[in-house]
Order: C-alpha cells, then structure tokens, then sequence
C-alpha cells in the first residue's frame, strides 16, 4: 500500500470520506490512469508506507474526490501528510523546472530520489532551497511590529520578511530587512523557530527582535500598511498555517 500525493497544476487530489473528512489516496495501484509519460517520483516512507508523487495533466472531476490548493490541506490533513504533501509538490516543481543542464543544455536524467545528472557534462544538481527570515519586532511589553506586504493577497497584516542573500547570515539579513522596509533598528536577536513553506521551495527561519531605535517609516515599494499594535488591538493576522501566526501567538502568551 502506498500514499499518492498526485497533483495537477497546483492542486492535491484528495479523497473525501463519508464522514467529511479528506486524505491522500492510500492504494498499491494509483487511484487514476498514469501514461508512461507520467513519472513517479518517490519519497520518504510515512507511517512506515512507501511514499509517492506524481503531476497528472488534468484535475479529476468523480464522486469521492476533490482537488484542492496545497495551502488549503493544512487545515484538513494530518501536519505529517501536510509537510509530505508540501516535499511532494516541491519535488515536481523541481523536476519540471530542470529539464535541461543548465551548463550545457543536453537533457537531465534522474540520478537518485532527489537529485538529477546531466546525460551530456554529468552536471548533478539537487531540489533547491530559497531561505527566508521572518520576524517578531516587539517594542516594551505590550507592542509588536505589523506590516502588510504588498504580495499579501488577503486584507491581513503580518510580520517583517524577506530572503537571505548570497554572503549574508541569518542575523544579517534579519537586520538588514528590517532597516530596509522600516527604517528600525533592532537588538537581542532569538531564534524562535523554522518552518517548511513549499510555496514553491522555500524555509522560513523565525526569529524575535527587540526594538532599538529609529522612526518607523514603511517602505512603499514592498508594503502597502503597517504599525505598533498593542495585544488587546490587533488587526486581522496570518492563519495558523504560517511562522507568521506562531510568532505571534507567541508574544501574545508572553513566550519571546
């Protein structure tokens, strides 16, 4: 018996059960037709199962099952079956998108679960990983730092972000990003935590920060709002699928 973590441009086939619950197809055989063309990839073992994924060309439209963003299954799977779902779509992304060596042009082959050989140079390559930082500004006991990027698609405000350039750490780039999108500084950085966000092939590294100085001015260019806000008066945050949310949950419970 395997898991298929099969999708189609984007969407994860689910499987709705009687009860109103959702999971990934769990079978010996794919719970849709492959061609040959379709390559299965594998992946670690969950639960002791053998692990699979696949693209497939077009969504499945049958009683029983349903297509549905890979963001959206956060709050219906399992986190084990989210974070699988999340290396699953992260994989197909990089195979579509290194079809060809980038040294030489010549096709790329397989060469192991997660990496690729040039048939031509023998160039290897293996899934990237683009990492970012996020953190939670917090001026005195009661103020945190919100902003609402200008990619934020929903009316909510977040928290400072942004990815880590080449030559940079970590506590660099945290400073950096702050200084450019707000004009504050910040001291006693922590980490807090780090999360998986496939959206395609990203990390998020989270960090609290204390406020140390400077005027608060937004940078247009990358925010649309933002602000000190006090516990007792937040606007609309992140959802709990996020870094974002936990770190703010946390300096809600006093836990930064």
């Amino acid at each position: 018996m395997k898991r298929w973590f099969i999708f189609c441009a984007g969407q994860l086939l689910l499987e709705k059960r009687a009860d109103g619950s959702f999971s990934v197809p769990f079978a010996d055989q794919p719970p849709v037709p492959l061609e040959a063309w379709h390559r299965l990839h594998r992946l670690p073992q969950l639960d002791g199962a053998p692990c699979v994924t696949v693209s497939i060309d077009a969504p499945v439209v049958a009683p029983g099952w349903c297509m549905m963003g890979l963001r959206e299954t956060f709050d219906v799977l399992p986190a084990p079956v989210y974070n699988m779902a999340g290396k699953a779509r992260e994989i197909l992304y990089w195979d579509a998108t290194t079809r060809y060596c980038g040294v030489c042009g010549a096709p790329m082959e397989l060469h192991t679960d997660i990496s690729k050989r040039c048939t031509n140079c023998g160039k290897e390559v293996w899934p990237p990983l683009a990492v970012a930082i996020i953190v939670a500004v917090h001026r005195g006991d009661d103020e945190i730092l919100l902003v609402q990027s200008n990619k934020f698609k929903g009316d909510y405000l977040g928290l400072v972000a942004g990815f880590v350039e080449t030559g940079e750490t970590l506590e660099e780039c945290l400073r950096r990003e702050v200084m450019e999108e707000t004009q504050i500084r910040v001291k006693n950085i922590r980490y807090f935590a780090s999360q998986p966000w496939p959206y395609p092939n990203g990390l998020m590294v989270g960090f609290s920060a204390e406020y140390d100085g400077g005027e608060l001015r937004l940078q247009r260019s990358e925010l649309n709002k933002g602000g000190w806000y006090r516990r007792g008066a937040l606007p609309a945050i992140p959802g709990e699928v996020s870094l974002a949310r936990r770190l703010i949950d946390a300096w809600l419970e006093n836990r930064l």
